[in-house]
């Protein structure tokens, strides 16, 4: 991000190797985090200060610019904070060369062009797995398949509403979208050849459990370029009781198998895994580095908040946990990176990238915007979450997006609109949380992310300088579906 000509570089800084010589990074990360849930703290709802033995960061929250700042103007804006008059703290920065330029306003998006669609084309599933969101796969209604005129129309609404040369991603999501492979292919098919004469560049991904691929799977996806992420849980204990087969056999050995010669494969085709976070899979450190000499391209880690069922959902102890187990893995990614070595911890990735170009949004994702998730009957949810869930209802492949239910669902879910985002530092780089999520459960985890992002803005100023040529490299992340709003 861009630094001001005016603010003092912070103090000379040590890699964060030696933060406590010949710690543990686990060690380390406990310390950390403990410190971090206080840091991070809403004090002001339009800066944020971020310190370490490196100096202190200042977070400009409207635009999420990110400067260093020299000690005096640290000194003044702690004697400022908590509770400090807005117009006091402006004036303050704007002696600096500061300025706190308003660059989001209450106006909801209008009129977004559709530039993503996640297809359930199984709305069935062979796992059992104890936590499923989607209810094994079936959301609530009769396992089914999407019929391929369905997937085709899909397509067409897609290619239909893009420009010529426009980016467009096209995701392949279920209960489990292998189970119904046939149509899966023939949709990826249409949308490549009505893309091509229009040059449109159209992205596809699948989401799978991994345990119905078969070895020609590998040859179709990388000849498509597909981003194939792969439900994975841990190693085989945890991953097995967690993701059994209905009959309760574990899977892990069994997927494992089916995945080898997808990345043994990969060039074009990027595999990785997702994790899903409970109370029972938090060694996460453990599970990253397994994942990665498996030969993942990149592993991410999300906490469960949700579950149809209400079981294994991640509590207050749980999220605190979770944090440890991030920074240890963001201490490790930092180490890495410094060594001039590959270590794909993709929450880490792109939350470095998003501070990096100053990611600033209304909305945590492009759900009921410009992406929308499409039931095998043919129904627009706001995204693949919602699918089978009136709260997100935006409409038919028959009738196009409601653009009425649109209207109201971007001005209702615009975080001026969310409480208690108004107040927080991290509203624009969080963008309100996950609708789905905070619909279901409310925010139960702010502390958490506010957590994250405090502690990847200080790596971020360490990366800098330590490792200024990881951020001029390309981005080694897949294209996600959802997608910015």
């Amino acid at each position: 991000m861009k630094r001001d000509p005016q603010a003092e570089p912070a103090a000379t800084d040590r890699p964060v190797r030696n933060h406590q010589a010949g710690a543990p990074l686990a060690a380390v990360a406990t310390a950390m985090a403990a410190r971090i849930v206080e840091q991070s703290r809403p004090q002001h709802p339009e800066i944020h200060l971020v310190e370490d033995a490196q100096g202190a960061q200042l977070l400009l929250v409207n635009g999420s610019r990110l400067f260093h700042v020299p000690p005096r103007l640290r000194d003044e804006l702690l004697a400022g904070l908590p509770g400090g008059e807005e117009g006091a703290v402006a004036s303050l920065v704007a002696r600096y060369g500061l300025g706190l330029m308003p660059v989001i306003d209450d106006a909801p998006l209008v009129d977004v062009p559709i530039h993503a669609l996640s297809l359930a084309v199984a709305q069935k599933c062979n796992l059992g797995c104890t936590y499923c969101y989607a209810q094994q796969g079936e959301f609530g209604g009769k396992a089914k398949n999407m019929p391929l005129e369905t997937a085709l129309a899909a397509v067409d609404l897609l290619i239909d509403g893009a420009g010529d040369g426009d980016k467009i991603n096209l995701a392949f999501m279920g209960g489990e979208p292998l189970a119904n492979r046939a149509v899966l292919r023939a949709a990826t098919a249409h949308a490549r050849e009505r893309a091509g004469l229009r040059g449109i560049r159209c992205h596809f991904s699948v989401t799978t459990n991994g345990s119905l691929l078969q070895k020609d799977d590998a040859e179709f996806f990388e000849e498509h370029g597909f981003a194939v992420t792969v439900s994975l849980d841990g190693p085989a204990p945890v991953h097995n009781r967690l993701r059994p087969f209905k009959g309760g056999r574990g899977s892990f050995d069994h997927i494992v198998e089916r995945l080898a010669p997808l990345l043994a494969r990969q060039r074009r085709m990027q595999v990785s895994a997702r994790v899903t976070v409970t109370p029972f899979n938090l060694d996460l450190p453990d599970t990253l580095d397994t994942f990665i000499d498996m030969g993942f391209h990149s592993v991410g880690f999300s906490p469960l908040l949700r579950a149809a069922n209400g079981r294994a959902e991640m509590g207050p102890a749980d999220m605190a946990d979770m944090l440890q187990g991030m920074i240890a893995c963001g201490l490790a990614f930092e180490q890495k990176v410094m060594r001039g070595e590959r270590y794909p911890f993709l929450n880490m990735q792109n939350a470095l990238h998003e501070i990096q170009r100053g990611t600033h949004r209304p909305y945590p994702c492009g759900a009921g915007a410009g992406y929308f998730g499409v039931s095998a009957d043919g129904e627009l949810a706001a995204c693949h979450r919602f699918v089978g869930d009136e709260a997100g209802t935006m409409g038919h492949l028959a009738t196009g997006v409601d653009r009425v239910r649109q209207t109201t669902w971007l001005a209702e879910r615009h975080v001026h609109r969310q409480q208690p985002c108004h107040t927080c530092w991290a509203r624009y780089l969080c963008g309100g949380g996950c609708h789905h999520e905070v619909l279901a459960r409310g925010r139960s985890a702010c502390d958490y992310i506010r957590g994250w992002l405090h502690y990847v803005i200080g790596a971020h100023g360490r990366l800098a300088r330590h490792a200024p040529d990881w951020f001029a490299g390309p981005r080694e992340t897949p294209a996600d579906a959802a997608g910015g709003a």
